[in-house]
């Protein structure tokens, strides 16, 4: 009888015990169910300079805005060779009008809803109205910076949803349909949302449609974004995403090694890569198209207004040197347009047939000071940003330029400083790091008249003052002609590398550290985000 009562007593604490076990593994799974999937990023910046896509040119403001907005179409997320439809149901057939222009006419996707913001808890539903109003104001130079794209374009709403875009003169779908894209001016900004806040509100208070939405903002410290769980292509499944403001690469890595964040932007580097391959659960993630690193000299003022003095810096320059320091993230550059991504772009056997190589040779560009007259050389003062790819080209370009007596004095600024006083020349040697999607954006920005910083017709990055091929890029532009349309690109930069108005150095690609438990959700191969695009796609595990 005893033994019997001690039996089911001891039946019953095993019920008891096995009834809590169950319990604290169901709260546990629900807690690691309902815990917040965060992903922070950091970046090489010490703070950002706009949200707002349409001024938006540094990484980390590319970064933020590319994951707020959305454009009429899109470059497939890690393959730029694929452009899709985006807010646009479809990509339309241009039609050629009885008058010669071109016509393009977008059917927007239903039930698109702009975030929340003042006066809108709820956001609305983005309309055709929208889209005209946003293109329009891409092409105002005091508000965009890519103002220069959309010269000779008209916008017009045909009803709630259907967009009617009018070009003066037709160009092939390879070149409307980048100015349209998820970038710079083709982000689509909701007009309610500038109107209420104001264009200058609106640079850290961004409202957009992506699947992440603005929610707070520390200066000189992060961004802070959230799931748009109403997003057009499904809920994100990430909940939140954090973008931190790190210029010092030595933090970057601790808060990567420590789980502090989980991506981190990286030297682009060989010894740096090599670095994070040794570390364990942590990857080097590399991948392109880049960005050019190419010299721009002022030809309309200042000691590279000569152009002996011109062709001296780029016969005292050794690509090489470039190349080795930054290793594998490094490719050889040999004309403003790079060769090995697009059409129309300058092969070395081509630049060196022509004699345009500037190979390096420093006798040479010493003979060329000589007859400059200044042969005991001159000094000039540059302001160079923090971020590594570009101090350390600018303190590369002044050691070798030193060598011939050519002696750069550098400044360093915070990097939306720089951009923001390159823009307004200051300096007459500028080192401009970027991607552009064709020769034309290429050509159009950074040489075209109408481009010239300050005094320009829409000033842009034209920082050699640059105006001798404007016939041959608005003559290529409308060239539907692959082959002659390329011809007409080379020979345009044939003519600057002549002129010596833009020295190329070289391709350098993207590199972050990753920890593995990020799950990107596509296949990386390339992106003009600047960055690993964080999509509704990418989680955490």
């Amino acid at each position: 009888m005893y033994l019997r009562k001690f039996a089911v007593i001891a039946l019953m604490k095993v019920a008891v015990i096995l009834a809590l076990a169950i319990t604290i593994v169901s709260v546990m799974c629900l807690n690691a169910s309902s815990a917040e999937k965060v992903l922070t990023i950091s970046f090489d910046a010490s703070d950002l300079k706009t949200l707002d896509p349409h001024m938006a040119a540094t990484t980390p403001d590319r970064a933020a805005v590319d994951m707020i907005f959305n454009g009429l179409v899109r470059y497939k997320p890690g393959d730029i060779s694929k452009i899709e439809p985006d807010l646009a149901k479809s990509i339309p057939e241009p039609k050629i009008l009885p008058n010669g222009k071109q016509e393009w006419v977008f059917e927007l996707k239903k039930g698109v809803m702009v975030h929340p913001f003042k006066g809108y808890p709820n956001g609305y539903e983005l309309k055709a109205e929208d889209v005209v109003y946003s293109l329009k104001r891409a092409t105002n130079p005091k508000i965009s910076a890519y103002a220069g794209e959309y010269k000779g374009m008209e916008f017009e709403a045909i009803g709630d949803y259907k967009v009617r875009i009018t070009l003066e003169k037709p160009i092939s779908p390879a070149l409307f349909l980048p100015k349209v894209a998820d970038y710079a001016g083709g982000f689509i900004v909701p007009k309610k949302a500038v109107e209420k806040l104001g264009n200058d509100a609106f640079k850290t208070n961004p409202v957009g449609t992506g699947p992440f939405m603005f929610k707070n903002y520390k200066p000189m410290e992060s961004v802070e974004l959230v799931a748009n769980r109403r997003y057009f292509r499904g809920k994100p499944r990430l909940d939140k995403v954090v973008i931190k403001y790190m210029p010092d690469i030595s933090s970057r890595e601790m808060a990567l090694r420590k789980g502090e964040v989980d991506v981190a932007e990286g030297l682009r580097e060989q010894v740096w890569v090599e670095k994070i391959r040794k570390l364990e659960n942590i990857s080097p993630l590399i991948f392109g198209p880049g960005e050019t690193v190419t010299i721009h000299l002022n030809i309309a003022e200042g000691p590279f207004k000569n152009e002996k003095i011109r062709k001296a810096v780029c016969y005292a320059l050794n690509r090489d040197e470039f190349v080795e320091f930054f290793g594998t993230p490094a490719e050889p550059l040999y004309s403003p347009v790079p060769a090995k991504y697009l059409p129309g772009g300058l092969t070395r056997d081509e630049v060196a047939e022509k004699g345009l190589e500037y190979r390096f040779n420093p006798e040479k560009a010493k003979r060329l000071l000589e007859e400059a007259g200044v042969g005991k050389g001159f000094s000039v003062e540059l302001v160079t940003s923090e971020r590594a790819s570009y101090r350390r080209t600018y303190e590369s370009i002044q050691a070798q330029l030193r060598k011939v007596g050519i002696d750069l004095k550098l400044r360093v600024v915070d990097h939306s400083t720089m951009h923001s006083m390159i823009r307004k020349d200051v300096n007459p040697l500028v080192v401009y790091i970027c991607w552009r999607p064709n020769a034309d954006v290429f050509l159009t920005r950074f040489y075209h008249s109408d481009s010239i910083v300050v005094t320009g017709k829409s000033p842009d990055t034209n920082f050699s003052h640059y105006d001798r091929i404007d016939e041959l890029i608005e003559k290529a532009r409308i060239e539907t002609n692959l082959d002659r349309q390329a011809q007409l690109w080379k020979e345009a930069q044939e003519r600057i590398l002549e002129d010596a108005a833009a020295y190329p150095l070289f391709i350098l690609g993207f590199v972050f550290g990753c920890n593995e438990r990020v799950d990107w959700g596509y296949e990386i191969k390339s992106t003009l985000a600047l960055y690993p695009q964080i999509t509704e796609k990418t989680s955490v595990k």
